[in-house]
């Protein structure tokens, strides 16, 4: 591996806290700015614990100790003195008919204790009780091993609720229920190097990243969450970020308590450069949310989280493997110099394979220059390829020419990364290229990556040459090695024009709101009249239209908006109208616009639909039909989706979504996101369609969902016509319904 370049709320003053906004300031930990809450009132700063004192505690109690042979509480009471030695702590046992524990006084009760506690392990199986005494001893962090909570269903839900609400009264923070001992697990402290930060819902799928420290991968910290009563995944992921030796953080994620602290901790990582890598399970979850309208069909709760995560530069992979060798290379790598991959190897069938995947996974794979090959071909037969992927052929891997190729190639100032698969041991040629590519990666700043595919992994060159170097970057899969070169390169890409849109987020309301204040209904579905007045107040363009109330009217209105016309019927609950028969579209006198008229209040009629009028529309054609909206998720509160409108929508299912607040540069990655998007680059002839106002669109959208998140249930807009590029972007009809 490389080596390392590397408003918040007032809170008790017991619960010290770092201010997370920028970089971390000097003073008191706490401070009261109004300023750090959003137009919504959401914080816009980490809330960060200071956990300091729970991962290096000067003394820890042990509540409910023992040193009877076989009773579990013995082998935790065991590993806890081993810990505490390691970490310099003192250990008051607490037992209340015990006078000793493995030699140590012990006191009866939490009252009784010697002297002050940073940290109160509870062996017991209700630690409610506890928690008072702790608070009263001013106790700033404890850990409840009990299970019988969420995990279990309604009542134990109800209990970790209790247990909750009396950690929220107190001063406390606490860790669990239902977690284990890998916090104090004996980390490896002959390691040097950036390490990985590890947080786990479920500690057991921990043991891969743990298991690193054996190929000298350095861990510092491992924070078992459990059922999250109070401290969380977002808590552990801000304080990560902040420490020093930190050089990724990976995450085992079953399920986030608060998206929002997520996001906030998440943006804290960025703000520092800190890497995040994360298994979030839960892909094949489907979303559950009944939704009147096409965007809150669109996406899942799963869709959102990938979302939210790829907006702060959350690292998201499926496996155990791939979290290890992701987060291994993210830690220790230094950034790249350049973006260009080239892959370097023994056989042309292997390159051209590995190359194939590469590209396929996103990687720019440059072709060599002339000049560089013609370099190469002095040590390489002439009928080999050497333009990207490049053959050696094997024999010149086995003397003095093998370092000239790799030399030759970490030279090219378009080459950021080498990689070079083995897929099996073939002494002495593959002992003697290892040999070379680690001798290379020592004298060059640019990321080697060898991928050894032989099943076995005794041989000497992987276990002591490829493993014994801190400037190699060893796999055991081609795919775990170019996930994680992709996510490198990713990652730098990203925090390189990383601005926290939690800056910029608006925090008073916009003249915008007043109007649509008075527009909402709670508990109500809009009519179309009314959605669209909701969308001219927040400045988005809607046709020219008129509501009537008689076919008289309606004659009178079609010659003031223009020929042709659309006529709809508009009444609240009215949700599709073209499947009822609600919608008449190209008309073009007045004796069609009478009809039309008559047709929509029979059908309403026969129906049962109750209207406020019909409206009569101007007709718009050219363009490109998109749709764009809000949902609200359970997990982060509002959320902006944009995709394929019209019928597509329901066809296709293309559709991109975004947590607020987000900038120009996320509402255009968005549209890059979409399968469709090359309609709007303009296709068989058609113009290019007006991406700015769609961007445009769909920032004024997030500002509702911002504004009126708390009283807006969903917002469809479909379709909303994109015009050809410089004339804007037109909602045709929109559907909003409100909490």
């Amino acid at each position: 591996m490389l080596g390392s370049t590397h408003g918040t709320l007032t809170t008790d003053s017991r619960r010290a806290r770092v201010i997370a906004c920028g970089e971390q300031r000097p003073g008191p930990a706490v401070q009261d700015r109004v300023a750090d809450l959003d137009v919504s009132g959401r914080p816009l700063c980490a809330d960060v614990p200071d956990l300091t004192r729970f991962f290096r505690p000067r003394s820890v109690a042990v509540i409910g100790a023992s040193d009877t042979e076989g009773r579990p509480n013995t082998g935790i009471t065991r590993q806890l003195l081993d810990w505490a030695a390691r970490v310099g702590a003192r250990v008051h046992p607490v037992h209340p008919t015990r006078a000793s524990v493995f030699g140590l006084p012990c006191a009866a009760s939490v009252a009784g204790l010697p002297g002050p506690v940073d940290l109160a392990v509870l062996l017991v199986a209700d630690p409610l009780p506890l928690i008072e005494e702790l608070d009263a001893a001013k106790v700033p962090f404890a850990v409840a091993f009990a299970s019988g909570f969420a995990e279990t269903g309604e009542a134990g839900a109800e209990a970790q609720d209790r247990l909750a609400e009396a950690v929220r009264r107190s001063g406390l923070r606490l860790l669990g229920p239902n977690t284990n001992l890998n916090a104090f697990e004996r980390f490896r402290d002959d390691l040097t190097g950036p390490a990985i930060a590890l947080i786990t819902q479920s500690g057991h799928q921990g043991r891969p990243v743990f298991a690193l420290q054996d190929l000298g991968i350095r861990l510092s910290h491992w924070a078992p969450t459990g059922n999250e009563a109070d401290l969380e995944t977002a808590d552990f992921l801000s304080w990560f970020a902040e420490q020093p030796e930190v050089g990724a953080i990976a995450a085992y994620v079953e399920g986030l308590k608060d998206g929002r602290a997520f996001l906030l901790a998440a943006d804290r990582a960025a703000r520092r450069k800190v890497p995040v890598v994360a298994v979030k399970v839960g892909r094949t979850e489907a979303g559950a949310r009944t939704a009147a309208s096409h965007t809150g069909k669109l996406t899942g709760a799963d869709d959102v989280v990938d979302a939210a995560m790829r907006q702060y530069g959350v690292i998201r992979v499926d496996a155990l493997d791939e979290l290890q060798d992701t987060a291994a290379l993210l830690a220790r790598a230094r950034a790249p110099l350049a973006e260009g991959v080239v892959v370097y190897s023994i056989s042309g069938g292997t390159g051209a394979h590995v190359a194939d995947l590469a590209t396929a996974a996103g990687l720019r794979l440059p072709a060599l220059s002339p000049q560089k090959q013609a370099e190469l071909h002095q040590w390489i037969p002439e009928y080999l390829s050497v333009a990207n992927p490049v053959d050696s052929g094997g024999h010149p891997v086995g003397d003095r020419r093998g370092r000239k190729i790799i030399d030759a190639l970490l030279a090219d100032p378009g080459v950021g990364v080498l990689i070079c698969p083995v897929t099996g041991p073939f002494p002495p040629l593959s002992d003697r290229l290892v040999r070379d590519l680690v001798a290379a990666a020592e004298e060059t700043d640019k990321l080697v990556c060898v991928v050894w595919g032989s099943p076995a992994g005794t041989e000497p060159a992987y276990r002591e040459v490829l493993l014994g170097s801190s400037r190699v970057a060893t796999f055991r899969t081609v795919g775990n090695c170019l996930t994680a070169v992709r996510a490198w390169l990713g990652h730098h890409r990203f925090v390189a024009d990383y601005r926290s849109p939690f800056d910029t987020a608006p925090r008073t309301p916009s003249p915008s709101f007043r109007k649509a204040e008075a527009l909402l209904q709670p508990g109500r579905q809009l009519s179309e009249h009314a959605a669209k007045q909701l969308l001219r107040a927040y400045g988005i363009r809607v046709p020219r239209e008129q509501l009537v109330t008689s076919a008289a009217g309606a004659v009178r209105a079609a010659g003031q908006v223009g020929y042709p016309v659309v006529m709809k019927a508009s009444g609240a609950q009215l949700a599709h109208k073209t499947e009822l028969g609600l919608v008449k579209i190209g008309l073009t006198s007045a004796s069609q616009v009478r009809d039309a008229y008559r047709e929509l209040t029979d059908i309403a009629r026969y129906e049962g639909v109750g209207l406020d009028g019909v409206l009569v529309c101007q007709m718009i054609e050219q363009g490109v039909e998109m749709m764009a909206g809000v949902t609200h998720d359970d997990l982060f509160g509002p959320t902006v989706t944009v995709g394929l409108g019209g019928v597509l929508v329901e066809v296709l299912h293309d559709a991109a979504v975004r947590v607020p607040p987000f900038g120009e540069d996320q509402a255009r990655a968005m549209l890059g996101e979409l399968r469709g998007r090359a309609l709007l680059s303009g296709v068989r002839g058609r113009p290019p369609a007006d991406t700015d106002a769609l961007v445009e669109v769909v920032l004024r959208i997030q500002r509702m969902a911002l504004e009126l998140g708390a009283h807006l249930a969903e917002l469809d807009i479909n379709p909303l016509l994109v015009l050809p590029r410089g004339q804007g972007a037109v909602a045709l009809d929109a559907l909003v319904v409100c909490r």
